[in-house]
């Protein structure tokens, strides 16, 4: 798929077309990716921070204030994580997912308990989002990936929701509360997307249709989510698709960025706007990369002069940060914040392929805590870190 303009299909015509630049990743980018460039150094026992109440922790988000800054309260920052119990093999923590509130200090991190209530939502997991405050400091919108269905069904079916409640820190702890119920944002259309509704992997993955990424453009004020996806003409391409906010509703987008012979799985993307740029970031896994093609697990991103496209690799090549090529699976899902800082978790250090491991081995080597921050500095289309 080459950089081409579409528009919203919008069978009522009660919306103006909205002109959006589908742009390609591209296997010239990848394949100029240097084997010892842009990588994070191997993380040590002494930067490896302590487990959290007995929890695996991975993909994160933080909740922003009403103007996209991360949320301060109590000289602590609030975050979503996704948690399970620490046990077993780690690779089913997926199966049991569950989005917990946490904040981050001086003291490090602290967990604040589940963020919704059981079986508050239809997806018998729940997986990654995004989430905003609104301007009156309390009133919360977390926007979330409802995982397989309560009731039975397709165990891996990917819906996207919005649920609104109120988040509330005080000296007796904090918490979210008040829910109303989800309500479904948008579906696959089968044309653009994939309909994720698989009962079991295949060839090792997933078809996509989850994460949703809120960002409001400065521009114009309008509303967007982005969400992982696999086109819907071409399942093997990773797609990062984008829906925007009209009234009450959502209107489904045409995809921002495609990655035919590319890559399958472009994960977490999220824009954050700086000096009239707008960045869109994802993560990514070596092992999503189309034959012939070697690149790291890493933060990838493309930049635009306008939210809708087009699009173009940062740095040339996409490559933001990677893990070392000497503990090659040691991070994953980087996560930018408007300030520029970014969050990871720690996966599994070491060289081996953990995906060749016993259960037992997998747990022996599992993170399952936040990783350090680091931060990125931009200069145009170059985003590096330091």
């Amino acid at each position: 798929m080459n950089s081409a303009s579409a528009t919203a299909r919008d069978p009522d015509g009660k919306n103006e077309a909205m002109p959006v630049i589908t742009s390609a990743w591209t296997r010239a980018a990848v394949a100029a990716i240097r084997e010892d460039g842009a990588r994070l150094p191997v993380l040590t026992a002494a930067t490896i921070g302590p487990v959290v109440a007995g929890l695996d922790l991975w993909d994160m988000w933080q909740i922003e204030d009403a103007d996209g800054a991360t949320l301060m309260r109590d000289g602590r920052a609030w975050w979503f994580f996704l948690a399970a119990p620490r046990e077993g093999d780690p690779e089913l923590r997926h199966d049991r997912a569950r989005i917990h509130l946490l904040s981050h200090g001086a003291d490090g991190w602290r967990d604040h308990g589940p963020a919704l209530p059981d079986g508050a939502t239809p997806g018998s997991r729940e997986w990654s989002g995004s989430a905003r405050l609104a301007a009156d400091g309390q009133t919360l919108t977390l926007y979330f990936t409802a995982a397989g269905d309560r009731h039975g069904g397709p165990r891996f079916a990917q819906r996207l929701f919005e649920m609104h409640g109120r988040l509330t820190v005080s000296a007796d702890g904090a918490r979210c509360e008040g829910w109303g119920a989800p309500v479904e944002m948008i579906v696959a259309d089968g044309h653009w997307y994939a309909r994720a509704d698989q009962d079991a992997p295949v060839g090792g993955g997933i078809l996509g249709f989850r994460d949703p990424g809120y960002v409001r453009d400065p521009a114009d004020g309008n509303e967007y989510v982005l969400f992982t996806g696999s086109a819907g003409q071409d399942h093997a391409a990773g797609v990062i698709g984008a829906a925007r906010r009209d009234g009450d509703g959502w209107t489904l987008l045409p995809p921002l960025i495609a990655a035919p012979a590319v890559n399958s799985e472009l994960e977490r993307a999220h824009i954050i706007v700086r000096d009239g740029r707008y960045y869109l970031f994802w993560s990514t896994q070596g092992r999503r990369f189309a034959e012939g093609l070697v690149a790291p697990t890493g933060l990838y991103g493309m930049v635009a002069d306008r939210l809708l496209g087009p699009y173009r690799p940062v740095n040339g090549t996409g490559l933001v940060a990677g893990n070392p090529p000497s503990a090659p699976f040691q991070a994953y899902c980087w996560w930018v914040t408007a300030e520029g800082t970014v969050a990871s978790f720690i996966d599994y250090p070491g060289t081996d392929d953990p995906h060749d491991a016993s259960p037992h081995a997998r747990r022996a080597r599992f993170g399952g805590v936040a990783a350090p921050f680091f931060r990125l500095r931009f200069a145009g289309d170059a985003v590096t870190f330091g």
